[in-house]
């Protein structure tokens, strides 16, 4: 299969590794100001793995797009809306299978990404989602994870597992997209949380939070029409190791370091879902204790040690 990866960070440039590692033809596409793309094409290589020689860099999104037989789209969630609109001039996107790597909702609207890329491109785009737990510096070293593809076509997802699939990944299906993707974002959230007990030496209390953000994310997915127990699988609960405890986790540092004062410069989706996941809350009328304070910490400069503590330590709730 020829596969067109869209987007050429962290997780793009991985994307394009598994998919040349796994047998298919790979281009890679980034946008020609890129210095990811740049620093790709002049040395193979980025801070995480080194691109074989096979997989092709473009910054032509239209040859990206035509050659393609599927596109995985890894690129941040709050540039998605603004590059479906790019590909929604292609006529070949049309019938092409497009996965979406991203975890995140769209600020301002709360939307899901595959109810934006429905906007942009049009409902008879195939959309699918790939999520749950791994590093990129776990997979290049050769250990296996298991993770997740959903879509609201369950022909479409066994077409994506089976081209996918292998020994060190295993996929499995998801019939429930809309908790798939809630979970996915707000797992980030969950761990700028984890990253902000870090700080304050509050670690043991992570119990708590892997406890409480289950069931407040429950009730949200619930409310908005998905299947409650999905946040119990790969998308959200099963991804709390490798977002709440991995020192890979970019949303757990970015929460140390928000307490420490530390300098923090790596992407952590967490803080635009943290925004998104309060408008819903409003919309939904479903409360979202921990979303809530993680929003007040980053966004309105409350002060972290007394919000954590009030919402852990003082506040008295049935369970």
């Amino acid at each position: 299969m020829n596969i067109s990866v869209l987007g050429c960070g962290r997780w793009g440039s991985f994307h394009s590794w598994y998919a040349n590692h796994i047998g298919h033809v790979v281009t890679l596409w980034g946008r020609e100001s890129s210095a990811n793309l740049k620093r790709l094409k002049k040395t193979r290589q980025n801070d995480y793995l080194t691109l074989p020689p096979e997989v092709t860099l473009t910054s032509d999104l239209a040859r990206a797009v035509k050659t393609a037989d599927m596109c995985v789209i890894s690129i941040k969630a709050q540039e998605f809306r603004s590059l479906a609109r790019q590909l929604n001039s292609y006529k070949a996107i049309r019938k092409k299978p497009l996965l979406l790597c991203m975890k995140g909702l769209e600020i301002g609207t709360g939307q899901t990404l595959t109810a934006v890329g429905r906007e942009e491109l049009g409902s008879d785009v195939p959309l699918a989602v790939w999520v749950g737990p791994g590093h990129v510096q776990d997979f290049i070293r050769g250990l296996p994870n298991c993770m997740v593809i959903a879509s609201d076509n369950i022909e479409l997802t066994r077409l994506l597992v089976k081209q996918l699939t292998s020994p060190l990944i295993r996929f499995y299906y998801g019939h429930d997209l809309l908790g798939t993707e809630i979970g996915a974002a707000a797992k980030n959230v969950m761990g700028i949380a984890a990253g902000m007990l870090d700080g304050l030496g509050y670690g043991s209390l992570k119990g708590a939070l892997m406890a409480r953000g289950t069931s407040e994310l429950s009730r949200l997915i619930e409310a908005m029409g998905g299947c409650k127990m999905t946040v119990y699988g790969l998308s959200h609960l099963g991804d709390y190791e490798a977002t709440l405890f991995s020192a890979y986790s970019n949303n757990r540092r970015f929460g140390e370091n928000f307490i420490t004062h530390a300098p923090f410069s790596k992407l952590a989706e967490g803080v635009y879902t943290a925004e998104a996941l309060i408008a819903l809350s409003r919309k939904y009328g479903v409360e979202l204790p921990i979303s809530r304070t993680v929003y007040d910490i980053t966004h309105d400069h409350k002060d972290p040690r007394k919000c954590l503590e009030t919402l852990f330590l003082r506040s008295v709730k049935d369970e």
